[in-house]
């Protein structure tokens, strides 16, 4: 992480939160953790995937493999993500998928991640809804048990092998991937493309290809969302920053269609 800093959430954790000692040695699996949160999904997932071909269940890493395996899906572009998703999200991870003749997981964070995120609670309700927009059959939601370490390009390189694991060919890193803002001197801790240059470095040996995150917004005039970077000068273009929409959710502010599914 490379971070003292205690305006680093980590950081902090580890000053104020940890007690004085850590344990390591080898892990020897005894059973797998219970989750109370989500079971009638989570018991529910094979009965939803016949009827609607999406699943929302907790997989194994072994699990996720063999279902990938049964439904024949040879490249798997993996989305991490922390946050609620939107419009964007959908058109950019079926973006990829569709630039690689590949299927999608969304891959969510459902451990610790950054103080003053939207809890999983609330962010596993966005995702089953955005996951019905998907085309019939091109998406997988499978909730990752990870707390985040906001470590940036190490974590970004971490997020690579753990999707490698579950079965992906491609993984998805956004610009200041895992970043956790700024530091004490009000200067970022990452520069915005540290992480998909560290994770494009290693991805032979990691055996997983990066795929950039495509900054996406909204075009008025044609109802759809294009790469900011191919929309012809002129043209008008819509956005909501992320902090703009925890604005509007937190004051119950009205949201636009255009922005976010219902």
């Amino acid at each position: 992480m490379g971070a003292n800093d205690p305006a680093h959430p980590s950081v902090a954790y580890l000053h104020y939160k940890v007690k004085e000692y850590y344990i390591g040695g080898k892990v020897q699996a005894i059973q797998l953790p219970n989750y109370f949160d989500y079971v009638a999904l989570r018991c529910a997932c094979v009965f939803m995937f016949y009827k609607t071909m999406l699943t929302y269940d907790l997989d194994t890493p072994a699990e996720l493999r063999a279902h990938f395996k049964k439904l024949a899906w040879r490249k798997v572009v993996a989305f991490q993500t922390r946050n609620p998703m939107h419009r964007a999200h959908r058109e950019l991870t079926v973006r990829a998928a569709r630039q690689r003749q590949a299927n999608v997981l969304v891959h969510p964070v459902v451990g610790l991640t950054k103080p003053g995120d939207v809890d999983h609670y609330t962010r596993v309700r966005v995702y089953e809804a955005i996951m019905a927009k998907y085309p019939n059959g091109m998406g997988h939601l499978a909730l990752l048990p990870l707390a985040m370490r906001m470590a940036g390009p190490r974590e970004a390189v971490w997020h690579a092998i753990i999707r490698k694991n579950y079965g992906a060919t491609h993984f998805i890193v956004g610009r200041d991937h895992a970043g956790p803002g700024k530091n004490s001197q009000g200067k970022d801790f990452y520069g915005p493309y540290d992480a998909q240059e560290l994770v494009m470095r290693y991805q032979n040996e990691l055996h997983i290809e990066m795929v950039p995150f495509q900054q996406m917004t909204y075009l008025p005039s044609t109802d759809e969302y294009q790469p900011i970077d191919e929309v012809p000068n002129g043209v008008q273009t819509l956005d909501i920053s992320g902090t703009e929409l925890r604005r509007r959710l937190k004051n119950g502010a009205p949201i636009p269609n255009w922005f976010s599914y219902e």
